[in-house]
């Protein structure tokens, strides 16, 4: 009898408690998305089937994880939690002082307006929404130097979120190093579509900012799933463990901050972590005017054993090998039928390529937030824009910003879903493509001041 070439894998858990899900008729729908302005940030989660708006807070913790919430020390100064945290953070993460935060947001919002002074330039590896919003408000100015395959969905570069040095250097050059409040790096870029950096990246940026005095901050959200990329894509890193790799790439920064409901397994948490003495007393004095004790930063206690709980869970192996594996088969369905997709595929989600599955569509009728709308119209998922609508406008011109990509995310949170949701949600995105010649588009109505994605609402053209 031969032998397969390839075994069938599954998810190293099983399903203890389950959580009904809602399903609903097209013209139901249809009425849903009119009443939310076609934004799906403003569905009701009742009428959700399939969530796959974001892997933020929306993952499902462990029984060990569970435990450790009953363990709660709701102490409001010196919650024995708070250690626990800190003592993970230095085991995993090998930052020297700790400031847990309500949410990663938090924790960007402390390193912006300790370390940027109005008219500083903040060089990164693509922008994030949150991240750059903090540095502006900051007086800092956002400077993207990612390297140029990064802006093409089609490039098979294994590293799309390394920066480019010689952008870095030009920019350092043409404005100064004491202009550089930091060097922004995050580890997996976002918005290129879940792509990681290189640990010989990460190591060259920091030789380049130290040599200068520059500091770098990691972006660690979803560093875990980077450390597996590193692992499985650059040479020489085939035998290290997770943890390990994660280590290393963290000594090639002097702070991170972390948004714990992603990597971290939790609903609710984050922190900043530094090495700097002189930084981490700013913080700890900063983070009681906007967040809490600096013992508990805006969290619970039990909130707190969770996220150190979740630690330990994010860097085993099988843990992160399913939860790629999970996205890497519904995005190499797509690519089997001929979807448009950001390739290679990235850790956390799968992204369409809405200008190549919408090409009918100029980019000011948002293709999108449209498609994102047609994907939940067609089958009750939900998606999210990562494009015009979330680039937002130039804060100095005031006029649309357009980038690039033009992407749907399709995210899924960890240790949620099953194979079956997999393939259902390959199907609807099928079926949309099939229909797509009939897609119009949609007009802003309305648009709020500060990160437009998340509450402007839309008309069908």
């Amino acid at each position: 009898m031969p032998k397969l070439e390839k075994r069938a894998w599954a998810e190293p858990f099983k399903i203890k408690v389950v959580e009904p899900l809602r399903m609903t008729t097209r013209e139901y729908r249809e009425q849903a998305l009119k009443e939310a302005g076609y934004n799906t940030f403003l569905l009701r989660s009742r009428d959700v089937y399939i969530d796959l708006l974001t892997d933020s807070g929306t993952n499902a913790m462990s029984d060990n994880q569970w435990a450790g919430m009953m363990l709660g020390d709701e102490a409001y100064a010196g919650s024995e939690n708070f250690y626990h945290l800190e003592e993970q953070v230095r085991k995993y993460y090998g930052y020297k002082y700790l400031v847990p935060t309500h949410q990663g947001r938090g924790a960007e919002h402390l390193i912006s307006q300790i370390l940027i002074k109005p008219g500083d330039f903040v060089p990164g590896n693509m922008y994030f929404t949150t991240t750059r919003l903090h540095q502006e408000l900051a007086g800092g100015t956002f400077v993207d130097v990612i390297v140029d395959e990064a802006h093409d969905s089609e490039s098979l570069h294994p590293f799309k979120g390394n920066i480019d040095l010689s952008k870095l250097a030009h920019l350092i050059d043409r404005v100064g190093a004491d202009k550089i409040a930091y060097v922004t790096v995050a580890a997996t870029v976002n918005m290129a579509g879940g792509q990681p950096i290189s640990m010989q990246n990460l190591r060259d940026v920091r030789d380049m900012a130290h040599r200068l005095d520059i500091k770098v901050v990691l972006d660690a959200t979803r560093a875990i799933e980077n450390a597996y990329f590193i692992k499985t894509r650059e040479p020489g890193f085939e035998t290290h463990s997770i943890a390990n790799i994660l280590l290393e790439m963290c000594s090639y920064s002097d702070a991170c901050t972390m948004s714990g409901k992603k990597d971290l397994l939790v609903n609710i948490g984050g922190f900043l972590a530094m090495n700097d003495r002189e930084i981490f007393e700013e913080a700890r004095n900063l983070v009681v005017v906007y967040e809490g004790l600096h013992t508990y930063g805006g969290l619970a206690g039990r909130d707190m054993e969770a996220m150190a709980r979740g630690i330990e869970e994010a860097v085993q192996e099988d843990h992160i090998r399913a939860r790629i594996g999970q996205v890497e088969y519904v995005g190499e369905r797509l690519l089997s039928i001929g979807i448009p997709i950001v390739v290679p595929i990235g850790g956390h989600a799968v992204f369409l390529d809405a200008k190549r599955f919408l090409p009918h569509l100029k980019q000011l009728e948002f293709p999108a937030q449209t498609l994102a709308a047609e994907l939940y119209l067609e089958s009750g998922i939900r998606t999210m824009e990562r494009g015009i609508v979330s680039a937002g406008r130039d804060s100095v011109t005031g006029e649309h910003t357009f980038p690039k990509l033009e992407l749907v995310r399709l995210t899924f949170p960890r240790r949620v879903y099953t194979q079956a949701h997999c393939d259902v949600v390959t199907e609807a995105v099928e079926a949309v493509h099939d229909r797509r010649h009939d897609v119009r588009g949609l007009q802003m109505v309305y648009e709020p001041k500060y990160l437009r994605f998340f509450q402007a609402k839309f008309e069908r053209i």
